[in-house]
């Protein structure tokens, strides 16, 4: 199929941007990578009269150091952060998720805004941002700036609290020092880059002691949003993560996933995925963090 029929203009500034969405609204649509705009343009899925190019814009685009964050804008390329040193260093679950987003053709054009902003449940980067806690700026030129959390940024499938007239222009994602620390990803799919069927992300922290004092965990895939579990991640907290333990949180998290079934997996099996998934994952990051022992002061 082709798109159907719209206007194009390449946005000269973010306040022409702005302007431009205030005057067309619903009617306008925001290209910067285009990995999954173009394809609903070509199904036909998405149907703007007129599309704005953003992918130029330097005020939405770069990775700074802001000492407890990393403030990434929303058109920087998936590839400029999987490459960036201090994302290795400090960002470490969101470089683990990058690798397994798309292939690296996906990676050199998608923007780390467009793939929160499109929203896909099976996608790595919003379960990244829900269990990493990271905090969206929206922008617009009735409303001006706009903070959300990304825990009530995502409504449902491609469905997010970004207004008619908003940009999301910048994420700042919280930085983790490496003493006792760890994360892990893993998800499972027919080919390495396809759409998963189940992925699973955390991050523990483990004290002098290798007792955890703090974790996070997430599933995604198995439900409309990415989930987060800030309970039952507290309640790991105060002990050795064992393999029993890390079984029991996950079975826990599975059983709260409202997964769906289709040609390539039952809802019965993406539960049992995401079990197994976010199991090896708790196991996986308390091995690394127990690794860094060493490098605490």
């Amino acid at each position: 199929m082709k798109a159907a029929p719209f206007d194009y203009i390449r946005t000269e500034s973010l306040a022409h941007a702005l302007d431009l969405l205030g005057e067309y609204g619903p009617d306008a649509k925001l290209i910067a990578g285009g990995q999954s705009l173009v394809p609903m343009l070509a199904m036909r899925l998405a149907r703007p009269t007129i599309l704005l190019d953003i992918n130029r814009l330097p005020e939405i685009k770069g990775i700074a150091d802001e000492g407890q964050h990393l403030v990434i804008g929303a058109a920087t390329r998936q590839r400029d952060a999987e490459d960036a040193s201090v994302v290795a260093r400090r960002l470490q679950l969101m470089r683990l998720a990058l690798r397994w987003v798309g292939h690296d053709q996906t990676r050199n054009r998608g923007t780390i805004g467009g793939s929160l902003v499109h929203a896909d449940p099976s996608a790595e980067l919003p379960l990244t941002a829900v269990v990493m806690g990271v905090e969206l700026e929206l922008r617009s030129k009735a409303g001006g700036v706009r903070k959300i959390p990304a825990s009530e940024f995502f409504f449902g499938p491609m469905s997010t609290a970004v207004r008619e007239d908003e940009c999301l222009t910048r994420m700042r994602w919280p930085t983790r020092e490496r003493a006792g620390y760890g994360a892990a990803f893993e998800e499972t799919a027919i080919r390495h880059g396809d759409f998963a069927m189940a992925s699973a992300a955390c991050e523990v922290r483990l004290d002098a002691n290798g007792v955890c004092s703090q974790a996070s965990i997430g599933l995604g895939g198995v439900d409309g949003v990415p989930l987060a579990f800030p309970d039952l991640a507290a309640q790991v907290t105060g002990h050795k993560i064992t393999t029993s333990l890390a079984q029991e949180l996950a079975h826990a998290a599975a059983v709260r996933a409202e997964p769906g079934s289709d040609v390539h997996a039952s809802a019965g099996y993406r539960r049992h995925l995401a079990r197994e998934l976010l199991t090896r994952c708790l196991l996986k990051a308390s091995v690394q963090a127990a690794g860094t022992m060493g490098e605490f002061q």
